[in-house]
């Protein structure tokens, strides 16, 4: 099973939550040594910052509910942490 990519998360959240804004960022180099980190330095940390029209009315808890939901399937592939700023 290969490691999840900018482009992967990228791809699944803008299929899922159609976001009017979206960069997603893998700061996985920038953990190396922290818990979940591999010796690629890629794949497992990400910051994702996002706003959808799916997040209206709802709180910020619900908004990265929705994130996580999305990007579920990538845990599994070694995704260690997502930082998520809804805008």
């Amino acid at each position: 099973m290969s490691l999840p990519t900018s482009a992967d998360l990228e791809a699944r959240l803008r299929a899922t939550l159609q976001p009017t804004v979206l960069e997603v960022i893998d700061e996985s180099a920038a953990h190396a040594g922290h818990a979940g980190a591999n010796a690629e330095g890629y794949g497992t940390h990400f910051r994702v910052r996002i706003a959808s029209p799916l997040f209206e009315g709802k709180p910020r808890v619900a908004r990265h509910r929705l994130v996580y939901d999305a990007l579920q399937l990538f845990i599994a592939q070694g995704l260690h942490a997502i930082a998520i700023e809804t805008l």
